[in-house]
C-alpha cells in the first residue's frame, strides 16, 4: 500500500495500541505532533484509522481517541490439529471477530463458517495456518519429506479466499510463540516448548525469537536417533512411536490386570484414574513421565534452555510434572519445567499472533518485530 513513511510509522503503533491519541501515537512513533496530525490524516482518509471518541487529559483538556479503521483489514488463522481444527479470525489489532473449532474432517466447513462471520467491508490481508509439518523458510509449502497434513490442507486450501497471502508455519512453533507473549514463558526470552501428544516435537525459542534451523527444521525431535541398543538398529522416527500416545495406550493395555476393571482407551482416562490413585495407572503414567524427562535431558543437553514448557494433548497434564522434573535432575543440569498455561489453544493462539504481524506488514510494508 502507498503510504507515507509516518503514515505507515503511526498505522502500525496504532494496531499495536488498538486505541491511542495523537500525543501517544507521536510518543511511540517517534514523530513530532505535526508530523502524525498529518500520518492520521492520511490514514484516515485512506480507511486505515478512524475517530472513536475523545480522552480527558490531565490538565483538562480533551485528546482525540482513533483506533484502525475498516480499511485496516482482518486476519485469518487455521490450526490444522491431529484431531481438531481451530480457526480465528482478528482485526489488525488483535481482536477476536470470528472463531469455530471441528474435528479434522470438518477443516474445510470449520473455514468457511469463520470467514462467513467477518466483516464484510474488512478486507482479508493474510492467512496463517499452523500444519504438524516441516515447512520451508518462506512459508510457502510443506517439505516433501514430513507432509503429514499434506491432504487435509488440500482441502483447507479449496475453502480460502483466492488473491489472499497464505502461510504455513509448523504447529509447535506457533505454540512456543504464544507461550512466549501470553504462556508459561512471558518473561523468558529463552526457552524450549516440548508438545507431547499424538506425536512429539520442540519449539525453541532463543533471544526472544522462534528458532527455525537451516532447512525449518529445528527442533524435529521426533528424528533423534532411537533406540540406542546393540541389538536394535535406530528407526526413523521411532522416538515418536514410543513417546506417543498411542504408545502410551498400547503400553497400558499390555500393563493392565484382570482385576484393574476397564482398561483405559484414551489418555485423558488414564489420566483420570491416575488421578484417582489406580495403581496400574499411576505406574503406567510414571513410566511415560520418566521417558519425557529423558527427552527433556536431551533438550537441556544441547539447548541449555533453562526453562521447559510441557505442552500438547499429553504433556500438558500437571501429573506428568513430578516425574519429568525428578528424570531431568537426574541426567542433566537444573532446568525448571513447567505446564503449558495455554493447553490446546496455545497453536491457534501463536498462528493468531504471526497473522496479526503479516497482515500489519501487508499494509505498511514493512516489519513489526511483534512476532
Amino acid at each position: 500500500m502507498d503510504l507515507s513513511e509516518s503514515a505507515r510509522a503511526v498505522f502500525a503503533v496504532l494496531a499495536g495500541a488498538s486505541t491511542a491519541t495523537r500525543p501517544r501515537l507521536a510518543a511511540d512513533a517517534g514523530l513530532s505532533k505535526p508530523t502524525v496530525s498529518s500520518a492520521v490524516a492520511e490514514l484516515e482518509a485512506a480507511g486505515l484509522a478512524a475517530h472513536s471518541g475523545t480522552a480527558a487529559g490531565a490538565i483538562g483538556r480533551s485528546a482525540a481517541v482513533y483506533r484502525l479503521g475498516p480499511a485496516a483489514g482482518a486476519v485469518l488463522a487455521v490450526d490444522l490439529g491431529p484431531d481438531r481444527t481451530r480457526v480465528r479470525g482478528c482485526a489488525l489489532d488483535g481482536t477476536l471477530l470470528a472463531e469455530g473449532d471441528g474435528t479434522r474432517a470438518e477443516a474445510a466447513g470449520t473455514v468457511r463458517a469463520v470467514l462467513s462471520e467477518l466483516p464484510t467491508d474488512a478486507p482479508l490481508r493474510t492467512i496463517v495456518v499452523a500444519v504438524g509439518d516441516v515447512t520451508t523458510r518462506d512459508g510457502t509449502r510443506m517439505r516433501p519429506a514430513t507432509a503429514k497434513a499434506g491432504p487435509v490442507y488440500d482441502q483447507v486450501a479449496v475453502a480460502l479466499p483466492p488473491g489472499v497471502p497464505v502461510h504455513l508455519e509448523n504447529n509447535v512453533n506457533c505454540a512456543a510463540l504464544a507461550e512466549l507473549h501470553q504462556g508459561a514463558a512471558r518473561g523468558r526470552d529463552t526457552f524450549g516448548y516440548l508438545r507431547i501428544g499424538v506425536g512429539i516435537g520442540l519449539g525453541v525459542v532463543i533471544g526472544g525469537r522462534v528458532l527455525r534451523g537451516a532447512n525449518g527444521a529445528a527442533g524435529e525431535v521426533a528424528r533423534l536417533p532411537f533406540p540406542w541398543d546393540e541389538s536394535r538398529e535406530p528407526r526413523r522416527e521411532a522416538l515418536e512411536e514410543h513417546i506417543g500416545v498411542r504408545s502410551l495406550l498400547r503400553r497400558t493395555a499390555e500393563a493392565w490386570r484382570d482385576g484393574d476393571g476397564p482398561c483405559p482407551r484414551t489418555a485423558e482416562r488414564l489420566f483420570a484414574l491416575a488421578g484417582e490413585g489406580h495403581a496400574t495407572a499411576l505406574a503406567m503414567v510414571g513410566r511415560h513421565a520418566a521417558d519425557i524427562g529423558r527427552l527433556a535431558a536431551a533438550v537441556s543437553a544441547v539447548l541449555d534452555p533453562g526453562l521447559i514448557v510441557l505442552g500438547g494433548a499429553v504433556g500438558a497434564n500437571p501429573q506428568l510434572l513430578p516425574g519429568v522434573r525428578t528424570a531431568l535432575a537426574e541426567l542433566s543440569w537444573p532446568t525448571e519445567v513447567v505446564s503449558s498455561a495455554l493447553g490446546d489453544s496455545g497453536t491457534v493462539v501463536g498462528a493468531t499472533r504471526l497473522a496479526v504481524a503479516r497482515g500489519i506488514q501487508t499494509v505498511t510494508g514493512v516489519g513489526t518485530g511483534r512476532h
